[in-house]
């Protein structure tokens, strides 16, 4: 069995991806196909004993679309310049229309050649020509929704599409009345809602848009993780090559500051690596001679030379860019309160429609009676409130969330947070700040403080290229501290470092460069017993000596995030399950875990193993949260049902994720929550009213209370749907 990813051209609907998915899914050979309308790809799983690539291509050809081969992620950057124009165009084009077909009802100055009373035919085609523009401007919407009818399958589309379409035919019947001299139809013309439905849906596929295109340039960030240059030693002499000159087996050369090109194993040199992008962990490791590197690796402080073992498709990078992308093509089917009613409601007010003509026209009534009553029922049933039901409780609740910090890119987010039972945190970042702090300073200098000390110790670690010295460079630009001037600076590798600082010598590093200097101290036990109780709780040690006394032992740790103990302690009174998963070694991780209170822990693990704890908990029926913030984290955020990444992440975690904590607040989570709760709520209400005012005025459209002289026309069906939806707009806005 094979399996790959397939670019596909040509789908603009969501009829379109299924259309061809249960096309492939039916073709032998073809074991498993997944169509992501977001990323337009399809994955498909296939026997090669039966199938080749080309037949796959075939397969999408003879579905009506256009295979565009294999998907790598080198993607053009999407452009919506030319939709945002669009958008603002016919906004004012809506503006216009409204004030042509309202303004007079509330007494504004209409233009005499525009009046309704005195030009009805002038008025007439206006909004007659203003609507066309807008059809014109939504037609993809009415083509998807005919589209998703004619496969069975009407959604929010269909309902849209028949209802602008019954509207705006009647409208044209009745601006032929008016043309003809009937000017009694001058109040039956409705091509305002026809356009001004088909113009907010265009500003909801805008927004999506973006969101579309941002997920497209995550897998972008991925891929530009690595270099596009590198250099190789070619019989002794260096050579800059491309990467894909890169062959198994040649010599790299990677000098301090450069990135990793390839996955591949050191023959030569000793480095520290930052890896943190795969693994998490904030430290970057120490390499050596035998030590594997791998691809998108920042060389801090050496030169190493390595032998290319892993490259293309093959290598840790690539892998991860296919991970992202196969959790982002996996389904989990989440349907929409209102496409749930649509799938019904859309058929049945059809059909009624349908025999409530025929049965006029049996009854002997004339054929503009039965069109108009037909019309009636199509125009009462129009999906206005139904349509505005979800979104409108979305748009506002995801401004409530804005405003609090929390940026929500999908509104399925806003349905599905109240269903968490499980949430993964991840922990460098995520739970913990992700970078080196000075977490502790002993100090045990009788004429120096605790700032003059770091002040000093500071500036001569600025001097070293060791990754702690940054813990130290930040805390004098936090604490806005000036550096000393540093004579006779000196590394000493494995031990510390040394530098003289208003012609006094310090000693700067760990327990074993006072051996190596062999500092006497009668307190020397008793630093032993502090630098232990300092490790047990992760920390790196440097004991600083001045003229061969020691002054201070300094901790330096990544901090636990403010708030955390707090939220987990909340989540754990909701009965959400809380669990810490890391690269991170496990000591480490149980250290940290048992101060905020996570009970579960599972470290030492690959972003591919990350992902797999992700699904075996969704296979054990959990909804999953995750909280990441790593690009090692991005596959597990998009497998999760729902993922969540801190601001201070890195783009990627940040692009493959559903939320962004704006202000790195874990608290956000529990807010997130409870919006969620309430919108869903506010969402069973909206649906509730909007299909109460249809299903309540359809009989009477039918005309079943016409015998006691109750009955309607297109005109007061118009209203009815418009105070159905005023009632929808309303109970939304509560949730301000």
């Amino acid at each position: 069995m094979q399996k790959t990813v397939l670019k596909i051209s040509g789908m603009t609907c969501s009829a379109c991806s299924n259309g061809l998915e249960k096309y492939l899914n039916k073709q032998d050979g073809i074991i498993s196909a997944s169509v992501n309308l977001v990323m337009a790809t399809a994955q498909v799983e296939y026997d090669e004993k039966k199938v080749d690539k080309k037949m796959l291509d075939t397969f999408v050809k003879k579905a009506g679309f256009k295979s565009l081969g294999e998907y790598t992620g080198k993607e053009e950057e999407n452009n919506y310049k030319k939709d945002k124009v669009l958008f603002i165009i016919f906004g004012v084009l809506a503006v216009i229309l409204l004030y042509i077909s309202m303004g007079s009802m509330i007494g504004l100055p209409i233009f005499e050649v525009l009046d309704m009373g005195k030009n009805p035919v002038n008025y007439a085609i206006t909004l007659f020509v203003l609507a066309i523009l807008f059809i014109v401007y939504g037609f993809d919407i009415i083509k998807s929704g005919f589209k998703n009818l004619f496969h069975k399958a009407p959604n929010m589309d269909t309902l849209v599409a028949i209802g602008v379409l019954s509207s705006f035919l009647y409208s044209t019947y009745s601006m032929a009345m008016i043309i003809r001299g009937d000017n009694s139809f001058v109040h039956e013309l409705y091509f305002e809602s026809s356009a001004i439905v088909l113009f907010f849906i265009k500003l909801g596929r805008y927004l999506d848009g973006i969101n579309k295109d941002k997920t497209k340039e995550a897998i972008q960030k991925l891929v530009q993780i690595t270099p596009s240059k590198a250099i190789v030693k070619v019989d002794g002499a260096k050579k800059q090559v491309t990467i894909d000159e890169i062959k198994k087996g040649d010599t790299v050369v990677s000098h301090a500051g450069d990135r990793i090109s390839v996955d591949g194993k050191i023959i030569s040199g000793k480095a520290h690596l930052d890896e943190s992008f795969l693994t998490g962990e904030s430290k970057p490791a120490s390499k050596k001679e035998g030590d594997k590197v791998i691809a998108g690796s920042i060389n801090y402080d050496g030169y190493i030379e390595y032998e290319a073992e892993k490259i293309g498709r093959d290598s840790t990078i690539s892998q991860i860019v296919k991970l992202v992308v196969e959790a982002t093509n996996t389904k989990a089917p989440i349907e929409k309160i209102a496409d749930k009613v649509s799938g019904y409601f859309v058929p049945i007010v059809i059909l009624i429609a349908i025999i409530t003509f025929v049965m006029y026209l049996i009854l002997g009534f004339g054929t503009g009676e039965a069109l108009t009553t037909f019309v009636t029922i199509l125009v009462v049933a129009c999906p206005c409130s139904l349509g505005l039901a979800t979104p409108l409780a979305i748009v506002v609740s995801e401004g409530k969330c804005a405003k609090s910090g929390i940026l929500v890119k999908k509104s399925e987010i806003l349905e599905n947070a109240e269903k968490v039972n499980t949430i993964v945190f991840d922990k460098t970042g995520t739970l913990t700040y992700g970078k080196l702090k000075i977490s502790k300073i002993l100090n045990y200098s009788s004429n120096l403080d605790d700032d003059e000390i770091l002040r000093i110790t500071g500036s001569i670690e600025a001097r070293s290229t060791h990754p702690i010295s940054k813990a130290f460079s930040d805390y004098l630009k936090e604490h806005k501290l000036g550096k000393y001037n540093v004579e006779e600076f000196k590394n000493l590798s494995g031990l510390g470092i040394t530098g003289k600082v208003e012609n006094k010598e310090y000693i700067l590093g760990n327990y074993k460069i006072l051996e190596h200097f062999k500092i006497e101290d009668e307190n020397i036990e008793k630093y032993k017993e502090e630098e232990k109780k300092l490790a047990k709780k992760g920390n790196s040690i440097v004991y600083v000596v001045e003229e061969n006394k020691v002054i201070a032992i300094i901790g330096v740790n990544d901090l636990v995030r403010e708030n955390v103990k707090d939220v987990i302690k909340n989540l754990n009174e909701k009965n959400i399950e809380t669990i810490m998963l890391t690269g991170d070694n496990k000591e480490t991780a149980n250290i940290i875990a048992k101060e905020i209170g996570i009970s579960k822990v599972i470290a030492d693990v690959v972003p591919e193993e990350k992902t797999k704890t992700i699904k075996d908990l969704k296979k054990d029926g959990k909804i999953v949260m995750m909280c990441g913030d790593g690009i090692n984290d991005s596959p597990a955020l998009a497998t999760a049902d729902i993922g969540v990444s801190v601001n201070s992440g890195t783009d990627i975690a940040m692009d493959s994720s559903d939320v962004i904590l704006m202000k790195n607040d874990l608290s956000k989570i529990l807010d997130l929550i409870t919006v969620s709760k309430k919108t869903i709520r506010n969402i069973k209400q909206n649906l509730f009213w909007a299909f109460f005012y249809n299903t309540l005025m359809i009989p009477i459209a039918i005309g079943v209370l016409k015998p006691i002289g109750i009955s309607i026309n297109p005109m007061i069906a118009g209203l009815a749907m418009t105070l159905s939806s005023l009632t929808v707009i309303l109970n939304a806005l509560r949730l301000r």
